[in-house]
């Protein structure tokens, strides 16, 4: 392969490359909407979405993960009082 073709073939494969992120990123923006019109309708509904946004975090943890994360908070809110 001369050069000149290596160069075209970095090229063309850097920009296919940058061509899919920019679509992957638009997707991810409109995935990002999507949520937030369902965070709105819940919250229209009458829910809290930081308690929503909360439970999600936590399912989102290990079991081992919370556990140590609970332990953690519950630590805190002892040395200073908190019930």
């Amino acid at each position: 392969m001369a050069p000149s073709e290596k160069t075209t073939t970095a090229a063309d494969q850097l920009r296919l490359l940058i061509e899919r992120i920019e679509r992957l990123e638009e997707e991810k923006k409109g995935i990002g909407d999507d949520i937030k019109d369902v965070y709105l309708e819940a919250k229209a509904t009458g829910y809290d979405t930081k308690g929503m946004k909360a439970v999600i975090k936590i399912r989102a943890m290990s079991r081992e993960a919370r556990l140590e994360q609970e332990g953690i908070l519950e630590t805190y809110k002892n040395a200073l009082g908190i019930e």
